[in-house]
Formats: C-alpha cells, structure tokens, sequence
C-alpha cells in the first residue's frame, strides 16, 4: 500500500512516501518558500543502492503548485518511485487541531473537512495550512483515500480533572476552553517505542519531546495522562520562542500598565520570547557556541529551560505513582548532550542516574543513556511522526477493508 504523506505548514510542505507494510520510506522532501519566487523543492529518494537528492529552484505561487511538482517528482521517468500519481492508495494528512471531535484517525469526508474549518480558531497558524494542503491534494491525487491524522488525539485520554481548566463550566461546556495537548504524534510514537525498547507494555513513562516547540508527556500503558502544553501551544517549558508558562497577571500589567494591546502581547509570548528572549537566539546550538565562549546569559538560559522540565518531571512522577523511563526526543532532545545531562543532574530521589559517556554518543537508534544502576532509564529515542501517521494510515484502511468485505 503506497501511504504518502503530507505535512502543510503557511509557505512548506514536508513530504514521504512508504510502502507499507514497510516502515522505510522511499522518498521524502521538503517544499519551502512557496508564494515566493525563489521557492526550493529538496527531495530525496531511497530506492538504490545510494541515495539521490534533487534540488530544484521553481516559481510557486501557492501549495496547488507545490504539490503538482512533488506528483511530478513521483512519478519522473528517470528518478520517479511510481509511474503515476494514481498509484498513491492513501494520501495520510498531519492536522494540529481535533478538538474533542476527533480521538483517532480518520478518513477525510465533506463532514470532517467541516469539522476541521470550525476548529480554525483554536489553531489559527495550523489548522488552515492543513486545510489546504488536504484540497489539494484531492485535486493531484484523485484517486486516493484523504486520511487526517491529529497531533491532540492522543492527548483524548486525558481524565477530566486534568484536561479542565478552574473556569465557569459554560467556558468548558460552551466554548471549549480546556487542554488539548500537542505533538501528540511524537509523543505516541516514542511511547510506543519505550515500550518495546523495555519489553514493558505497562511502562509508566515520561516523554520529552524537545524542539523549537517543546512538551511533555505522562504516559502509562500508551495512554497520555498529563501533558504540559494546553488550549494552545503557548503553556508549559520554555521553547525556541515561546515564553512557556507564565503568570497570567504579567499579560495584565503589560496591557493596564505598559500599554501593550492584545496582538502585542501575543507576538510577544510567541515570537520574541523563550530562548530567544532569554539569549537572543532561538536555536540550541548558536546558545550552546555562546555558553563555550562564556555567554553568563546563555548559561542561565541554559539552566532556566532544563529546571522547567525538571520541575515537570517531578510532577508526572506524582501523576504516575513512579516512573519506569524517562524518554528525550526531538531535534533538542535527541542531538543536545548538555540539556539532558542538566535535566537529569541531582534526581537521585528518582534513581535517575545519568551516564555521562553514554550521554555524548550520537546515534539514530533508540539508546539507553543511564548507569546499570539506575532504577529508572533514561533514553533517548528519534521520532518520526511521518512513520506514525502511515502506520496509523494502514492500520484504518485495513480495517475499513476488513469491516466491509
């Protein structure tokens, strides 16, 4: 079964393309830049004895575009995977917001598309770049099955009196204020690898998932119990740009007293503040170059973000009566030594208890970083959320195919 799948942000379109039952993609690519007129479509195939990469510099004005010279690309041929387009079984769509309407994946009708578009309030920079890119590609694969898959359906497990806010109920009931979570995808998939990496399918494990955009998870059994981000993607540890949690009064001042208006405000805790606003750099790696070169504010910087996600730890701890492993991913979370080894110092109380040897190697692999002493394991395990939305892809069309022979 040829899953395709489609990540649509505002101006990108990140791509892969699998085989299932098997879990290598044979190709995968990046279009960026599109509206612009130096837009770039980077993609890469798998399918030799070597890999091949096509870079390509195109006039696109809008994702239609985009996703017609990505069909293109499939089907080239010289380099192309399929001879066409109509090939692709399934055409497997990433969509940030469900919203309580959606706890699993599903296939895309008029009704969900509905569904999705009532759901663009709560996900505005989102939801509607997923929208897109689902029209779209109904017109360049017509012949496919349209499946969305939701980064807050795992987080549906939540029980209630950690999903609801101290609100009036009408907030909840009629508005739908609560917390919805997100990277659910990622934090899915490396749960499910803790578990099969520990022969533990009852694991009660905390998931790290660090990028420019950061959360957590407490997970037992490959159900999410707590997570740290929110109604929006704003709350919880501090990221690349955004603040994190912060005291609401603060948003009060700088509005009462400072004179700030709402979209200030919002661009603010968004755009101008974690690591950013901490160090003047949003990425880990230009902070890590300014800690070596004795930068006091990117070493604090440094603690500030590793002492948040300790403090989370310590609570999903409570959340799940104990902890059989803790599991770093993400681009932070997979390739950062310094980060874990400052999440991870001083947890004796847990039995965490890092190997610093171990910490330094890079690999691709699911690793075990911890001492053999360490009751509670520390891994780290590289995510791949375009695997987890084709496996959920194959898991639903197999059972839709079952159910109705």
């Amino acid at each position: 079964m040829n899953i395709f799948v489609v990540n649509a942000g505002s101006s990108s379109i990140k791509y892969q393309l699998f085989r299932m039952p098997s879990e290598k993609p044979i190709c995968s690519g990046l279009v960026e830049r599109i509206g612009l007129e130096d837009a770039v479509i980077t993609h890469q195939i798998f399918t030799g004895a070597e890999e091949k990469t096509i870079r390509r510099n195109l006039d696109l004005p809008d994702h239609a575009a985009g996703l017609q010279e990505v069909g293109q690309l499939l089907a080239d041929p010289e380099s192309g995977v399929i001879q066409d387009p109509a090939e692709i079984d399934v055409v497997g769509h990433r969509v940030v917001h469900g919203g309580e309407s959606f706890a699993a994946t599903v296939i895309i009708t008029p009704e969900v598309k509905a569904e999705i578009k009532k759901l663009f309030p709560l996900a505005p920079l989102h939801n509607p770049s997923n929208y897109l890119g689902i029209e779209v590609a109904e017109k360049t694969f017509r012949r496919s099955w349209q499946v969305a898959v939701f980064d807050t359906a795992f987080h549906q497990t939540l029980p209630e009196y950690a999903f609801r806010y101290a609100l009036p109920e009408a907030f909840y009931t009629d508005l739908g204020i609560r917390t919805y979570g997100f990277h659910g995808t990622s934090h899915k998939y490396v749960a499910e690898q803790a578990t099969q990496f520990l022969k533990n399918p009852e694991a009660r494990l905390v998931t790290i998932h660090l990028g420019n955009g950061c959360s957590m998870a407490a997970v037992k059994a490959n159900r999410s119990l707590d997570t740290s981000m929110g109604f929006g993607p704003l709350s919880g540890l501090v990221m690349g740009t955004r603040s994190g949690d912060i005291d609401p009064s603060v948003v009060f001042h700088l509005i009462n007293q400072l004179g700030y208006d709402p979209e200030q405000v919002n661009t603010l805790l968004n755009k101008r503040s974690g690591m950013l606003g901490l160090t003047g750099y949003s990425d880990m790696r230009d902070i890590t170059k300014a800690i070596q070169e004795g930068n006091a504010a990117a070493d604090l910087a440094y603690d500030l973000y590793a002492y948040r996600i300790k403090k989370y730890l310590g609570a999903y701890a409570a959340v799940l009566n104990g902890l059989d492993a803790v599991v770093f991913t993400a681009g932070v979370g997979e390739n950062d030594p310094e980060v874990r080894a400052r999440v991870c110092r001083n947890l004796d109380y847990l039995s965490i208890h890092l190997d610093e040897e171990k910490n330094k190697i890079r690999s691709k692999e699911p690793r075990e970083i911890n001492q053999p002493d360490s009751r509670v394991k520390v891994l780290v395990i590289p995510t791949n959320e375009e695997l987890e939305i084709a496996k959920q892809c194959y898991e639903l069309l197999l059972q839709t195919t079952e159910s109705s022979s």
